[in-house]
């Protein structure tokens, strides 16, 4: 069977959209797209030289090898994935198409090719992790406060207050006594959300089935007549007819589940023995990379069934829900459609309007712990404290709330301890929408509710990425990046003024997620 061929993606050089043109030398888009075009509005609003500098330090290849793929075209194919919320081989194809698109991208003409092929999509997610995601949101919107190792002696100056006075809060802390010298200003919504993987439901009996199945192909794969007299049993037939036999009822009792998990606990185990009995034939292991993956999943999978088949209990430290995504954890939510979901947990705070990833992580956490950090990094982007935060009430704990009170930060939520005769109303109903609302956006427009990336750092750049593309949605319906882009330098008392003249303004956004095809 003849190998697919791959287009090779373009190779045009990165042309800053700054760079001025000639009168009479523009190209065919410039002279005959419509400017009104939504794609030819979100070309001219999006900062690419930021993104371009951010992707480049990620490539490593500035003096050897050939030239690899335009930055923007890149980036570009990204958003519009996210955007669009559709898949990879969809995007590839609609930019073939649609010349709306390809202007967005960086193209000069129509192109009658396709941009790249769809696979490199894992590429550029791998080269855009949380950081590098973090560092463009911060630079768009003119937020790098001190995080660049490249400043001027003006935001060197900046970065020593900055330290003077994070010493003077932890000593105020430790001591005990109340912070006079802060300013604080602005408003910070924070909350945590599950995004769910693109993966099976998982259940015991799936679950050591599929471990079954793989460590049956383990074994053709290591099994060599001249170093093995002869091939070991798997009774596989046996086994997927046992496996089915439960499986398929549509309803099954407890002890027929038992049974079943039984069964594919012996099945396992035997196939383990026979694949450890073919290892010691070899010098070294001659499985590739991915396939030893495969048998330490496998192997960590069954010592974790066993143990709870065991105890009759349904709780592991670090349960694996899926082999070929052993990093997914399950998440508890508690709420009535989906009381487990399967994916990462991130904690994400609204500055000003804007989401910013704060943290990232597959394994489950209490919110309250992450509170007070979150703070402090927004400390560092704006150059000052907020001057009250609104939380849900698992972050309101007492430890919190003295660490805040000591800041002189006012928390938004329901005191502590009986309620009071007369009802005070400390929270209004909707204060906490905004933060509500950019979760169900980014859920329901760009697809955060089902994560297709496979492995662990193209799943974090999928997750992160959402994060930029409303950053920029919500960027290009205020149109004022170009006056946050000459922030950089700003002091926090100059920050304070320019966003009460912004607080003051009626900013209306464009409803354009809807106009998305």
């Amino acid at each position: 069977m003849a190998k697919a061929q791959k287009n090779r993606a373009s190779k045009n050089p990165y042309i800053s959209p700054n760079q001025l043109n000639l009168v009479g030398f523009e190209s065919p888009f410039s002279q005959e797209l419509d400017p009104n075009n939504r794609w030819v509005i979100l070309a001219k609003k999006i900062p690419w030289d930021i993104l371009v500098s951010t992707y480049q330090t990620q490539l490593r290849n500035g003096n050897l090898g050939a030239d690899g793929i335009n930055p923007r075209v890149a980036i570009g194919a990204i958003i519009l994935k996210h955007v669009c919320n559709i898949s990879d081989r969809e995007t590839v194809l609609q930019i073939q198409e649609n010349m709306y698109m390809q202007y967005f991208i960086g193209y000069n003409s129509f192109s009658k090719e396709a941009p790249f092929d769809p696979s490199l999509f894992v590429e550029f997610r791998k080269r855009l992790g949380i950081e590098q995601i973090n560092m463009i949101n911060e630079k768009i919107l003119g937020l790098s406060h001190a995080s660049t190792e490249a400043l001027d002696t003006a935001e060197d100056n900046s970065e020593d207050d900055d330290n003077n006075t994070s010493s003077r809060v932890s000593s105020a802390i430790e001591s005990d006594e109340p912070l006079q010298e802060i300013t604080h200003h602005g408003k910070l919504i924070t909350d945590a959300t599950a995004c769910p993987q693109d993966i099976a439901y998982p259940t015991d009996l799936n679950l050591l089935n599929d471990a079954r199945e793989k460590s049956e192909e383990l074994i053709d794969k290591l099994f060599n007549e001249r170093l093995h007299p002869s091939k070991p049993r798997t009774y596989r037939k046996v086994a997927r007819k046992n496996y089915l036999k439960v499986a398929q009822l549509k309803i099954k009792s407890k002890k027929q589940i038992h049974n079943g998990i039984k069964k594919q606990l012996g099945y396992l185990k035997r196939d383990i023995k026979s694949i450890n009995r073919l290892l010691d034939s070899y010098d070294s292991i001659p499985l590739c990379a991915k396939d030893h993956k495969y048998l330490f999943v496998i192997t960590t999978l069954y010592d974790q069934q066993q143990a709870m088949f065991k105890e009759g209990s349904h709780q592991v430290d670090h349960r694996i829900v899926s082999i070929h995504q052993p990093h997914v954890r399950p998440i508890v939510r508690g709420k009535t459609n989906a009381y487990v979901e399967f994916g990462a947990k991130i904690n994400v705070s609204l500055m000003n309007g804007f989401a910013f990833l704060d943290d990232f992580s597959w394994d489950a956490f209490n919110e309250g712990t992450r509170l007070i950090s979150t703070v402090k990094k927004y400390k560092r982007r704006f150059g000052y404290w907020p001057e009250e935060v609104l939380a849900d009430k698992i972050y309101c704990n007492r430890a919190n709330r003295a660490q805040l009170k000591l800041l002189g930060i006012k928390l938004r939520a329901k005191p502590l301890g009986r309620p009071r005769a007369v009802d005070v109303e400390h929270v209004r109903p909707g204060e906490r929408n905004p933060i509500e609302g950019a979760f169900g956006q980014a859920k329901t427009a760009y697809g955060l509710n089902r994560v297709k990336a496979r492995l662990a750092g193209t799943s974090e750049s999928w997750i992160a990425t959402i994060i930029l593309t409303l950053n920029l949605i919500k960027l290009i319906g205020l149109g004022v990046y170009c006056q946050l882009l000459s922030m950089v330098t700003f002091s926090a008392e100059q920050w304070s003024e320019l966003f009460r003249d912004f607080m003051d303004r009626p900013f209306l956004l464009p409803n354009f997620e809807q106009k998305c095809a």
